[in-house]
């Protein structure tokens, strides 16, 4: 086939070939954006947990603490697994993992609500994952606070009407709204910003496999020795337009296909997604190849990028409060396009935000795509200048 006489042609098409032949490349362009957004969805798709199994040690062994414990179990939150007669038994069963909880209804329990005390319910959980507690602890909490309305009334036989014995269950009436997220779970919460950190991984391993795979054709150079790849211009934007455009194709992928599929928060509208993935890519692609630049071999990326996974996600505020964060770890998440994509993205998708309302995140997505665009042409006159050095451009 006839070559283009436009160097940036030239690259690109280069690049597009480099990027079919490459098994390696392949899987990180196009395999891992289309399947890992399907594993996490999936992972997390129930929300929230239910039926978390427990037991009971019931040492009243009254009406009153029977009564307490089947509404607990009837609760969505958790299920009443085992009853233990002792403490070493529930613990056993802890320690082997049957049961995630332990509730103790002391042995005082009815006589003492008899008597107008307070009774004190024990309620111990498995901290291994916060998620148990939470569970637990609503449950039960819950129900106490439904017993302590029902023996309020029962005590004070001084209301005369329905009206009045409703008012002193309820004294203060309060509606409950979750914004953004009305099951309160974790997909709605955490998968969308992943999905944007996934585009960005996804980015650094696929253009840094393939900067490793030129140094070890070229004998430590990122270009061949070709008269095309005399431009710095053409180079950057010859390399970074390929995987930009493949990578656009993803984030819509992830943005509509993965959204709706898993029932996913979907409020951002058309053209506000693309005002926000042209900064987000572009920022993601250049650093991306800017960073590749300390790549020496195909296996290089991996180490480089993947363990960077975690603390980004942490460091852009979505998991962590960004309140939170020191300044110092803010500084150097700045330098991320994630910290901004990830947050950008949640606020457009999740919360029905424009462009407008996200200006600031935008405006620092291009500065960033800006910044890493400049060193990247640095970083590629280097490579020029070091190729003419060593060898004869054809």
């Amino acid at each position: 086939m006839r070559k283009p006489k436009f160097p940036i042609f030239h690259v690109w098409l280069d690049e597009i070939s480099e990027l079919v032949k490459d098994e390696g490349i392949l899987i990180f362009a196009i395999l891992l954006p289309l399947a890992y957004p399907l594993l996490y969805a999936m992972i997390y798709n129930t929300e929230t947990q239910r039926e978390l199994p427990i037991c009971v040690v019931d040492e009243s062994m009254s009406a009153r603490s029977r009564d307490f414990i089947r509404r607990v179990d009837a609760t969505s939150e958790v299920n009443v697994a085992a009853h233990c007669i002792s403490m070493e038994e529930a613990q056993e069963l802890m320690r082997r993992r049957d049961v995630y909880g332990i509730l103790r209804i002391p042995s005082d329990f009815n006589l003492g609500l008899w008597r107008g005390e307070q009774v004190v319910v024990g309620l111990y959980s498995d901290l291994t994952s916060m998620l148990y507690y939470k569970v637990e602890y609503l449950a039960v909490v819950n129900v106490a606070q439904e017993l302590n309305r029902n023996i309020k009334v029962a005590k004070n036989q001084t209301y005369l009407t329905r009206r009045e014995e409703q008012l002193a269950r309820w004294p203060i009436r309060f509606e409950e709204v979750k914004l953004y997220n009305p099951a309160g779970g974790f997909a709605a919460f955490l998968i969308p910003p992943v999905l944007m950190l996934i585009l960005q991984q996804a980015l650094c391993l696929s253009v840094g496999m393939s900067m490793g795979r030129s140094r070890e054709r070229f004998r430590g150079l990122v270009i061949p020795p070709n008269k095309h790849y005399k431009n710095t211009l053409a180079i950057v934007l010859g390399k970074g337009l390929v995987h930009f455009l493949l990578f656009l194709l993803m984030a819509f992928y992830m943005a509509v296909c993965v959204t709706r599929w898993f029932g996913l928060p979907q409020l951002g509208h058309f053209w506000d997604l693309v005002g926000f993935f042209v900064p987000y890519l572009l920022a993601c692609t250049y650093m991306a190849i800017f960073w590749s630049s300390f790549v020496y071999r195909r296996e290089d990326c991996i180490l480089l990028f993947v363990f960077m996974s975690v603390p980004l996600l942490f460091l852009s505020g979505v998991s962590w409060p960004g309140a939170a964060i020191p300044p110092l770890w803010k500084g150097v998440a700045s330098v991320f396009p994630s910290t901004w994509g990830l947050n950008a993205y949640a606020r457009i998708q999740g919360m029905g935000a424009s462009i407008g309302d996200c200006r600031s995140e935008i405006m620092a997505l291009w500065i960033l795509a800006g910044i890493y665009f400049l060193l990247s042409c640095f970083f590629y006159m280097f490579e020029i200048r070091k190729a003419v050095g060593r060898t004869v451009f054809n």
